[in-house]
């Protein structure tokens, strides 16, 4: 990690779970914790930061960490230290980045937890190799990262959110890219048309690798909106390398197979992105968020 400072300690919070990683200056992580994010509420941020604090004290007690980096979702602007919005978590304008640091004593690194799992692959994981990249984290919902020359963009917190673009799904409709091909967009669409709960995307895919029919459709109408936005994404961004994380990247060949078959057969204008699973797993936000404390402290 290059990060003559220390250890240093990566938050990152998460819809529905908090992960914090203890990190050496090498990279090597110590310590782990997870904890539950506290659900949407008037003081949710709150809530937020001191679970944050008690992540933080509780690795502290295998060593003291020189600096603290927090990655949350929504709209982060970076540059200010603020979330500017989140819905799933319901917050707006909160400046985390000072009210955690008055907390804690400690300098506090603060983004966003999709661009910090893109410098975290970039850096540590399945795109150490490439100057340009895209991290792709498809989950719940469906957002984007870029790097560029080794630096993420960020365009004042509001670069990436490819899961709101909307596209044509049959008969003159339009739907947003997430609203069909997340994670959680396969479980519902096999649900509604077949009546029948599952226990989320990899069950639907189990199914598809059984023959069920309905599975194979929603599966194939999700993999087809994937590759149309990775189109998409290779015209305008030119990546040597695509890190598809989240949990739809369990599936391994089901998904990646046809996402690389699609690329190779529809774009021939210019070079065309290996796409890779993500090397980091669930870890990638809170390692992006401890290189962004390592990055800190070695500026200072």
């Amino acid at each position: 990690m290059d990060n003559a400072g220390g250890p240093v300690v990566g938050v990152d919070v998460g819809g529905t779970e908090t992960k914090a990683v203890l990190v050496d200056a090498s990279g090597t992580v110590l310590a782990q914790r997870r904890s539950a994010t506290p659900p949407p509420s008037s003081d949710t941020a709150q809530r937020v930061l001191d679970v944050t604090c008690s992540l933080v004290a509780d690795l502290s007690e295998h060593t003291a960490p020189a600096a603290v980096g927090l990655v949350v979702p929504g709209i982060v602007d970076e540059s200010r230290g603020v979330a500017v919005f989140s819905e799933n978590l319901g917050w707006s304008d909160v400046p985390f980045a000072s009210l955690l640091g008055e907390r804690i004593g400690l300098p506090v690194g603060f983004g966003h937890d999709v661009r910090a799992g893109a410098l975290a692959e970039h850096r540590l994981g399945a795109a150490r190799e490439a100057s340009d990249a895209v991290f792709l984290p498809v989950g719940t919902g469906i957002s984007a990262a870029h790097v560029h020359s080794g630096r993420v963009l960020a365009a004042g917190g509001y670069a990436g959110e490819i899961g709101q673009v909307p596209i044509e799904a049959g008969e003159r409709r339009r739907i947003r890219l997430e609203a069909v091909a997340s994670a959680g967009a396969i479980s519902r669409r096999y649900q509604d048309r077949t009546g029948t709960p599952v226990a989320g995307a990899a069950d639907v895919a189990r199914r598809v690798a059984e023959g069920d029919p309905v599975a194979t459709a929603v599966w194939d109408e999700a993999v087809d909106a994937l590759g149309g936005a990775l189109i998409w994404l290779t015209a305008l961004l030119a990546p040597e390398v695509v890190v598809v994380g989240g949990g739809l990247s369990h599936a391994g060949p089901l998904l990646f197979d046809p996402l690389t078959r699609r690329v190779e057969e529809d774009w021939n204008l210019q070079r065309k992105p290996r796409i890779v699973p993500a090397a980091l797993g669930d870890r990638a936000g809170s390692l992006g968020a401890a290189l962004l404390a390592a990055d800190l402290v070695g500026a200072t």
